[in-house]
């Protein structure tokens, strides 16, 4: 956390006429300075700002508060990413209780990112590149595309500018085997990774040279977690707070491209799929949501995956899905931005498409197989609240071929209904509170559960669990299931364990029983799956825990 005596520090040093003169065009009026409200549409200026008492105030809508309350309001920043915006802005070292820092104390990312573009402008090969993609000269600058050469140039130069090569490794720029140190990006054009305040906390890169690896992001480090960040969220932010959508794609090119063709509220994932960690960014100025995936296998999956967790989260949007190998990329390539438009108003809603792509997994006109897409459909009905079960239900039976009658959502009856921070219209698990509980009294026992059990697993409290094994005691909805009397947690390992044991038996089990039912995939990856889970279930039988991943 960021010490009290350095935010009063930092505060002594801002001038509210300079960091708001920064955002708006103040005049000066008497002692006080006036403008139009950015905060809401006005012709006459009813904006004051008063260098006296250090504060702004408009008339019209309310708005006021100090240089900080400013730049959260104006950047879409929390309270500590306004504090590093600021500190960052006017050279000012933030001091913190737990002597880490958000941001390289030396500035050591943005020299390389300096580095990285000055060399791009000298590379004929990547220049081309990025121009026969369709970028623009503008774009280029914007996003700050860069070059990585090769591994002894970036260890020379960082020797050269006498900076720290252990913050070059903390910082992700440069890893080391113990043996040697080596640039983590070479011969790769580079993208800027920020964080919401704008600090570059890592970089992307995309080979020209043919590695193994066509992109790489930086590892994770204190300051990078791919799994919190989307690329060009700080470009986008205002966008996406003024028009209230927030578009994501796969890829940084389809973020440029889009950008340069007018989406300016597009972003993108770092390579991974959207997680529940995702969702506190997105959640900021409550946008509608749409996913422009690629119509291939891997982009359905990563859709599929992130609908879920969207559409149990309360989120409103959905999904676009571009077929025939095109991306948007290509589509403002080719001048297809009228069409994208249109697919962006009309996304399939996240539910609908869920439910479409569960009921694409089996063959329908074998019986038992319809049966299990059944279960597997009702299970994520189950995820969201009583109203959208009910709406839904008759959409599942229809594309079924049943009756709605068929179609039963049971709730378990004896979950406390008056959880506090929790929807109330969402379905409770007990056997699921419980184990959050147990992480939340007995965090010893986290090693263990994270050895075996990945919060995906669970269907109603994955993103409770997923705070709770991370560490967030403090998060409002844990606070919830740490006080409710009627949640009990697990007080000894052995209970953890058969409770774990039984809960892994019934997930893999019916994982065996899907994937004997699955029509798309080979009869090859069919055997694998069948042996990985019938070796599971006999380890479990013996009452042997297994590995997640193995």
């Amino acid at each position: 956390m960021i010490t009290q005596d350095s935010i009063e520090a930092l505060k002594a040093r801002l001038d509210i006429v300079d960091v708001v003169g920064s955002h708006v065009e103040l005049k000066k009026t008497g002692a006080n300075y006036k403008a139009p409200c950015p905060f809401h549409d006005e012709k006459s200026a009813s904006f004051v700002v008063s260098p006296s008492k250090q504060i702004y105030h408009c008339f019209g809508c309310g708005a006021g508060g100090d240089s900080i309350k400013f730049v959260m309001e104006f950047e879409k920043l929390n309270y500590p990413e306004a504090l590093e915006k600021l500190a960052s802005t006017y050279n000012f070292s933030l001091s913190y209780s737990d002597n880490k820092s958000t941001k390289s104390s030396s500035g050591i990312m943005q020299k390389i990112d300096s580095w990285y573009h000055y060399l791009f402008t000298k590379n004929p090969q990547a220049i081309s590149y990025i121009k026969e993609r369709g970028i623009y000269e503008s774009s280029i600058e914007k996003f700050g595309i860069g070059y990585a050469p090769d591994s002894n140039a970036t260890i020379s130069f960082i020797k050269s500018q006498l900076l720290s090569m252990n913050e070059a490794i903390e910082m992700g720029i440069v890893g080391n085997d113990g043996s040697r140190a080596y640039a983590r990006f070479i011969e790769r054009i580079t993208f800027p990774i920020h964080s919401a305040n704008g600090t570059i906390v890592g970089f992307g890169g995309r080979t020209i040279t043919g590695h193994q690896a066509k992109y790489v992001n930086s590892p994770e480090t204190p300051y990078f977690n791919k799994s919190r960040l989307l690329y060009a969220y700080h470009h986008a932010k205002q966008t996406i707070h003024k028009t209230k959508e927030i578009v994501i794609t796969e890829g940084y090119l389809d973020v440029i491209m889009l950008h340069q063709a007018g989406f300016t509220n597009a972003v993108a994932t770092l390579g991974t799929a959207l997680t529940s960690e995702h969702l506190p960014i997105l959640r900021k100025g409550e946008p509608k949501v749409i996913m422009a995936y690629d119509g291939d296998k891997a982009g359905r999956a990563a859709a599929l995956k992130a609908s879920k967790i969207l559409s149990a989260g309360g989120f409103n949007g959905g999904v676009v899905i571009f077929s025939d190998g095109l991306d948007p990329a290509d589509m403002v390539k080719n001048g297809a931005v009228e069409e994208l438009s249109n697919m962006f108003r009309a996304p399939q809603p996240f539910i609908e498409f869920v439910l479409d792509e569960i009921l694409s997994l089996y063959n329908l006109r074998d019986p038992k197989a319809r049966e299990l897409c059944m279960q597997d459909a009702i299970g994520y009905l189950k995820t969201l609240s009583a109203m959208l079960q009910e709406e839904y239900k008759s959409y599942l039976a229809s594309r079924l071929g049943l009756s709605p009658s068929y179609i039963k959502i049971t709730n378990k009856s004896n979950i406390n209904q008056n959880l506090p921070f929790i929807d109330k219209n969402r379905h409770r698990d007990m056997w699921e509170l419980t184990l959050i509980k147990t992480v939340l009294e007995h965090p010893e026992f986290i090693d263990q559960i994270l050895d075996v059990l990945d919060p995906s697993l669970l269907k109603f409290h994955s993103s409770e669990l997923s705070l709770a094994l991370r560490g967030e005691f403090s998060h409002p909805q844990l606070m919830a299931i740490a006080v409710d009397e009627q949640i009990k947690a697990l007080n000894s390992e052995d209970a953890l364990r058969a409770e774990l044991v039984s809960f892994l038996m019934k997930h893999y089990e019916r994982e065996y029983k899907k994937v004997n039912v699955l029509s798309d995939i080979t009869f090859e990856e069919k055997a694998f799956y069948i042996r990985k889970f019938k070796g599971k279930i006999e380890l479990l039988k013996r009452g042997e825990l297994v590995a997640f991943k193995s």
